[in-house]
């Protein structure tokens, strides 16, 4: 029996754990698009608790383990007994006494914890207020799908320091990646998270700048990276914001800086004029359905990883 594992944040997992799940998520697409996927997981199931709304996260994890020969069930939150008032711990005991894995989409980043350290069985992280691992494995699969190796690859992020930034500094930090992250000053990522980051960084090489020149961080790059400038959770400071972020809009002018072959890539949903103009974002350098695409065949590899053997 193997000891049960988790998928809470990027920096929980190796640069040699991660690079196995994206050569993984390689041969699984491959089968896929060849015909012949096999049912890995047959007689499995992933309950899936959401109390955030999702269009990728849920239809790639549901559709991924039925390719995978398993089930997935969709667990609204306000349809459980956790909004009568039933502790996330004892879901958490009762759903590990029945499913295989539990992914869940929620606020704070302490309640996935809390679930985790409660249930036996593994638990995914399909996004929180403070990570989005699954989003950000995804854009390093799709990045070396097009480029290749992603040591000292040069990205750059702008816009929000929020959840999708964190895990890309956690991700380009074990990959050995040049990252650079442009923010408006009140909107830089939390300090925890920058300096855990450092710390991998160090060890792998990794090249991390936080900044409020876009165009400075754009310089040279091969991905520009952006995202929605109003989170779920975010929408009582909208105006605030859409004042605060315009400088940071991604367009023609701000892409002419990067390399002659760079890409613009945005996790999704995405607003057209707001963080990103409407000829880049429709255009021949936009790759965001690539990214939305391989969401599901990292997301395979992922629950291949941690569903496919028994757990204590």
């Amino acid at each position: 029996m193997a000891t049960k594992r988790d998928f809470l944040t990027l920096a929980d997992w190796s640069h040699e754990e991660l690079a196995a799940l994206l050569d993984d998520a390689a041969r699984l697409k491959a089968e896929l698009k060849a015909g012949r996927p096999h049912p890995l997981l047959a007689g499995k199931s992933l309950g899936m608790i959401f109390e955030k709304a999702s269009t990728r996260t849920r239809v790639s994890f549901e559709t991924g383990m039925f390719q995978l020969g398993g089930h997935a069930l969709n667990l609204s939150g306000r349809d459980m007994q956790l909004g009568r008032g039933e502790t996330l711990e004892d879901t958490a005991h009762v759903l590990s006494r029945y499913l295989d894995g539990i992914l869940i989409r929620t606020f704070g980043h302490d309640k996935l914890e809390r679930l985790a350290a409660a249930a036996s069985i593994p638990v995914i992280n399909g996004l929180t207020d403070t990570y989005h691992p699954c989003q950000v494995l995804t854009d390093l699969f799709t990045l070396r799908e097009r480029f290749g190796d992603l040591t000292g690859m040069g990205v750059a992020f702008v816009g929000d320091g929020n959840n999708m930034a964190h895990s890309w500094l956690l991700g380009a930090a074990l990959f050995g990646m040049d990252f650079r992250l442009a923010t408006p000053p009140g909107y830089r990522p939390d300090g925890a998270v920058v300096a855990r980051a450092e710390e991998i960084a160090q060890t792998h090489g990794a090249t991390l700048s936080i900044g409020d020149d876009p165009a400075a961080a754009v310089d040279g790059v091969v991905a520009v990276h952006t995202d929605t400038w109003v989170s779920m959770g975010d929408e009582a400071s909208e105006a605030e914001r859409l004042a605060a972020f315009q400088p940071y809009r991604v367009d023609a002018a701000l892409m002419a800086h990067a390399a002659d072959d760079a890409v613009f890539m945005h996790c999704l949903p995405a607003h057209r004029g707001d963080e990103v103009t409407a000829e880049l974002f429709d255009g021949p350098r936009s790759i965001v359905f690539d990214q939305a695409e391989n969401r599901l065949h990292v997301q395979k590899a992922i629950l291949v990883r941690l569903l496919a053997q028994p757990h204590e």
